[in-house]
Order: structure tokens, then C-alpha cells, then sequence
């Protein structure tokens, strides 16, 4: 060939494989939008209204935890695995169940628990109300289990009938709390925990500084546990008057009942009054279907799912101009700005602010589920109430499964304090704790030296030991920061201070149990508790608002694809116990990743709701 005329071809080639790139990026441009226009298109399709139907049954089937907020997950958690577990609002639940109640189109309630992962009692027992009032308006209720663990029985006895597999159970084992204890490990990697607190059951540090439970700590759990049992019990039998000449024997004498049903789980629960037939997940849908009435085509029987419902629901409304806001704080108080899941100092407290500068919103409730967290995430919290109070807006706490320690100390400037029977709070106490790095360190070969200006110079310093002088005044902050919170619920209270030391030193109480210590001031939910707030404002026509912080683009997408609380379509998601273990310790470790108070003082309860 002739080399004159090799640029030629290369240069024929170079540009033919360029065309074809081109065309290629071209053609995926093209097909990425149509991708996203689609996805768009779909979004838009499925958000459009559609009528309910008529003479149809609500079905509440819950697939995940029952939370007051949900947690925003990182696509990298995901991604890694996460934990698993999806969430639903309580609110959602609680108020798709007392709409229709009320509307014509429903004419029973279904419900099926199979994916309900733990809760709390105290949201049960909000659930529960919202049954119990719906079985009133004269319209029956039908729940089905493959099995029933413990949370999972506690809704399902709410029902009329109630059914569970032939080869299911329903087992009831009783409350615990049994923490992981990390003394051991510490001592082998020759870390130190200091720890300076106010308050004999105060023993959130104790995973830390034992090896087991401490005797206060083994009194305190044990007396709000049993008082939470005896609850428990009292929620069935109120449901299941059936089942009371048997209840005691079923979770005392278990091994016993269970031989005498030839160890047929099923069987036994059917004996002793807690459910009322056996039947298998087809035989169950072919009840409804013969008790509700045939679906579409004669698929199934008539009903609508629980997020279709109240999503339709809502948008049917004509809300008034007048609001109660309500504001969350769900979870670990940590300082700052943080997302939802988190009680941030910042956040929660910018919440509040925007509620009390909206003219339309006339009262505030704040929603507590929490065990407490940072002193100066608490107070920021707590202040924020006081001002929304001066600013001559009533505001009212609602207390969830547990407000405690930090929780309880941001509910102290309310015109008053709701919380349910089983409710979690108290814990009236401080501390600080700070670790000790050195024998790590050292083991290593690794030191530290210098000079400093003061002899609290790098006194904080964890790879050093704890300066005395340090030591010192952190200790005199505690007892300072425990006289404040004692000070502090005595004037919201109107107790006196030696009365409060009394009934805090970190001790928990149940909710049943605070009111008679005069720790809040009535019992009920979230529902009472905005029209108690409702009335103080002399409202009659509002509109419960819920004030929250707007989640990015990114965040609403990634809640669409992974938070979707509700499955009507067969398989739950279940999450092994190994699994589910060592998600326990892993989160008991991360925990102490949020410690980030400036003072580094902590209202922190180790407690967990029933």
C-alpha cells in the first residue's frame, strides 16, 4: 500500500469507530431518558388518586417496626446490608384504623401480622385503643398469624376472631433485658472506662465498668418489668376474656400444657382461649372471601391495603386553617443537626421554633421516644418548649415507649405531661465517662509526651491517663448538672426537690407508675394528648400538622425503595436470630459514636421498652 495513502485510512478509521462512539453515547443518552421519563411517568401514574372501593375490608399488615419517625438510611448501610428491618409509622397505622371506623366503605378490619417486627409495648397499646374503638362502631375485626411471637399476639388478640396455622403456636415468653456486658473485652485490650455519676440505679455506664448487673440496677429492671407483664396480661384478658381461666398456666407451665396437647403448639393456644381456629393461609383467605365478599374478577376477597387507604384518606380531607403541630424526637439525643431518627439538639429544637413562628399553628406537641442522650442537646431542647410557652402557645409532651433520663429532661417544660401506661421514663440522673486509651496503647509501643500551658492541659486526652485535677471537676459538674435536674423537675412539677431526689437517683419508672410518683401529669397517647393540647388552645375545628425537617431529593428516593412498611403480597422479610444478635451488640458499640455533648455530661437511660 501506498504510504501516502495510510493517514488516509487511518485516519478513515479513527473517525468511523469515533461515529460509532458518538451514536453509542448518544443512543444511551436517549435511553437514560427515556428510563427516567418512565420512572417519572410511573411515579406520577401510581400517585394518582384512585377510588376506594365500596362495602371492602381495611387490611393492616404491617412488614417492619412500628417507629414514630422513620430513620433515614445511607445508600452505603444499605448497601453493606443495614439491619434488615423495615419501618412503619405508628401514626399511619393508628390513624388509618380510626378513619374507618367512621367510613362507610369499610365494613371490617383485617389484619395480619406475620411481618410485625418488635415494638414497644406502649404502641401496641396506642394500636389496641384504635381497635377497640373500631370494634365499637359495631364492625368486626379478623386477624391470621402463620405464628404469633409476643408483639405480634398483642395485636392480633385485638380481633373478634382470631386465627393462627395448624402448625403455627403463639408464644408468650415474658419481658426482659439481659445487656451485653463489655468489662471483659476492655480488660483484655487494656482499656479503661472513668465514670462519674449521680444517681444509685443509674447504670448506663455498667456494660462498661461489669461484668454483670448490679443489684440496683437487677431491682429497678425487675420491678418495671414485672409491672409491664402484669400490663401485658391485662391487655389479653381485656381482649380475650376467653382466655382467662388459662392465661396463668399458658406462660407459667408451658413444658406441662404442651404434653398434654401432644406437643401441638397450635392446639394448645386453641385450649386455652387465644385463638379461635386453626387455619391455613389459603383456608384463611377463602374465609374472608366467603365472610367479606369476592374482589375484582372474583380474586380474593374486597379490600384495600392500609397505604392506599389513608394516603386516599388524606387527600380526601379539606383541611381547616387552624393546626396542632407536632413535632418528634425519635431516638438518641446527640448535639447538632441530624436526620430523622436521631434527636438532634439543633434539629429538634429548630422544629419547635418553626411551629412557634407558623401562625397557623396554634398548639405544640412534642412527641418523645427517647432514652435520653446529651445534657446540652437536652437542654437546648427543653429551652426551645420554654420560649414556645412564654411566646403564649400551650404546649403539650406526649411520651412514646420510652422518655427517659434526656428524654424525660425535655418534656419538663410542657403545660403537661402524657404518657402511656407502659411508657418507659424517669431515669433522673447524670454521668460522664471517658476512656482511658494508654494500656492500648502502650501494648503497642506507642507513647505520648509533651508540655502544656496548665495542668488541664490535654487533660481530656484519651490516650493519656485521667489528670486528678480533671477528675475533679468533672465530678463536681455532675453533681452540679444532677442538682439542676432535680431543681428543674421540682419547679415543673411543683414538687419539692428532696421529694424528686426521692423517686430519681436514675431509677425507672413505667408510665402508670410516674403518675403515681407525680412524674407526669395524665395517661393516654398521641391522640389525647393533641386534643388535650386542642382544647388548652380552644380549638374545635384543627388540623394535626406534623412539623418535620424535608428530606432531600436523594433521601425521599431511597425511603420509597427501602421503606415501605406495608407488604399485602405474601413473603415478610425476616431477619435470623444470629442476624439479629449481632446487630444488637454492633448498635450497643456505634451507641457510643453519638456521644458527642461539649461538656460531655449524659442523660442517658440503659432501658428498653417492653
Amino acid at each position: 500500500m501506498d504510504r501516502n495513502a495510510r493517514p488516509g485510512v487511518v485516519r478513515t478509521v479513527v473517525g468511523g469507530l469515533w461515529r460509532a462512539i458518538d451514536r453509542f453515547r448518544q443512543i444511551s443518552l436517549n435511553l437514560l431518558f427515556i428510563a427516567v421519563l418512565v420512572f417519572l411517568v410511573a411515579g406520577w401514574l401510581a400517585a394518582r388518586p384512585t377510588p376506594l372501593p365500596t362495602n371492602a375490608a381495611l387490611l393492616i399488615a404491617p412488614n417492619g417496626q412500628l417507629v414514630e419517625q422513620r430513620t433515614v438510611r445511607s445508600a452505603m448501610s444499605v448497601l453493606q446490608g443495614g439491619d434488615g428491618i423495615r419501618q412503619i409509622l405508628l401514626r399511619d397505622v393508628v390513624d388509618a384504623i380510626r378513619a374507618a371506623a367512621t367510613d362507610p366503605r369499610i365494613t371490617a378490619l383485617v389484619v395480619e401480622t406475620d411481618g410485625l417486627a418488635g415494638t414497644g409495648l406502649p404502641k401496641l397499646q396506642e394500636i389496641g385503643a384504635a381497635v377497640a374503638d373500631f370494634r365499637k362502631s359495631g364492625k368486626k375485626v379478623y386477624t391470621h398469624g402463620k405464628n404469633f411471637n409476643q408483639v405480634q399476639y398483642h395485636l392480633a388478640a385485638q380481633g373478634d376472631e382470631v386465627f393462627v396455622s395448624p402448625d403455627g403456636y403463639v408464644f408468650l415468653s415474658g419481658f426482659g433485658r439481659f445487656p451485653t456486658y463489655f468489662k471483659g473485652l476492655f480488660d483484655q485490650v487494656g482499656v479503661k472506662m472513668q465514670i462519674f455519676r449521680v444517681g444509685t440505679y443509674k447504670s448506663f455506664v455498667e456494660p462498661y465498668t461489669r461484668s454483670d448487673m448490679s443489684p440496683e440496677d437487677r431491682e429497678s429492671t425487675r420491678d418495671y418489668l414485672d409491672a409491664a407483664w402484669k400490663a401485658y396480661q391485662a391487655d389479653i384478658l381485656a381482649a380475650r376474656p376467653k382466655a382467662a381461666p388459662h392465661l396463668a398456666r399458658y406462660v407459667g407451665d408451658t413444658p406441662a400444657l404442651l404434653a398434654e396437647s401432644g406437643g401441638d403448639a397450635a392446639r394448645m393456644a386453641l385450649t386455652a382461649g387465644l385463638v379461635d381456629g386453626l387455619k391455613t393461609a389459603d383456608e384463611w383467605r377463602d374465609y374472608l372471601k366467603t365472610t367479606l365478599g369476592a374482589g375484582d374478577e372474583g380474586k380474593g376477597y374486597k379490600h384495600v391495603d392500609m397505604g392506599t387507604y389513608i394516603a386516599r384518606v388524606r387527600e380526601e380531607r379539606s383541611p381547616p386553617d387552624d393546626k396542632v403541630g407536632v413535632v418528634v424526637a425519635q431516638g438518641a439525643i446527640v448535639d447538632g443537626d441530624h436526620p430523622p431518627g436521631v434527636a438532634g439538639g439543633d434539629t429538634v429544637a429548630g422544629l419547635i421554633r418553626q411551629a412557634r413562628e407558623d401562625n397557623s399553628i396554634k398548639a405544640v406537641v412534642l412527641r418523645v421516644d427517647s432514652p435520653g442522650g446529651s445534657a446540652t442537646a437536652s437542654e437546648v431542647i427543653r429551652r426551645e418548649l420554654e420560649l414556645t410557652r412564654k411566646a403564649g402557645k400551650p404546649v403539650i409532651v406526649s411520651m412514646g415507649s420510652v422518655a427517659a433520663s434526656g428524654g424525660y429532661w425535655i418534656s419538663m417544660s410542657a403545660d403537661e405531661v402524657w404518657a402511656g401506661r407502659s411508657t418507659i421514663t424517669g431515669s433522673i440522673g447524670i454521668f460522664a465517662m471517658l476512656p482511658d486509651l494508654s494500656g492500648p496503647m502502650n501494648k503497642l509501643g506507642l507513647t505520648v509526651d509533651g508540655v502544656g500551658t496548665t495542668p488541664l492541659s490535654g487533660g481530656l486526652d484519651p490516650r493519656r491517663p485521667l489528670d486528678p485535677q480533671v477528675a475533679s471537676v468533672l465530678q463536681q459538674g455532675i453533681e452540679f448538672g444532677y442538682k439542676r435536674f432535680i431543681e428543674l423537675v421540682g419547679k415543673s412539677r411543683k414538687m419539692d426537690p428532696a421529694a424528686v431526689d426521692q423517686v430519681a437517683q436514675g431509677r425507672v419508672w413505667l408510665g402508670s407508675q410516674a403518675k403515681e410518683k407525680g412524674l407526669v401529669d395524665k395517661l393516654g397517647g398521641l391522640d389525647e394528648a393533641i386534643k388535650a393540647a386542642a382544647s388548652r388552645a380552644n380549638l374545635k375545628d384543627y388540623e394535626v400538622s406534623y412539623v418535620e425537617k424535608p428530606l432531600s431529593p436523594r433521601d425521599q428516593l431511597l425511603s420509597k425503595l427501602l421503606d415501605n412498611g406495608e407488604d399485602t403480597e405474601g413473603a415478610r422479610a425476616r431477619v435470623s436470630l444470629v442476624d439479629s444478635t449481632l446487630a444488637k451488640i454492633r448498635s450497643e458499640l456505634e451507641g457510643l459514636a453519638l456521644w458527642n455533648d461539649p461538656g460531655h455530661m449524659y442523660l442517658h437511660c440503659l432501658c428498653e421498652a417492653p
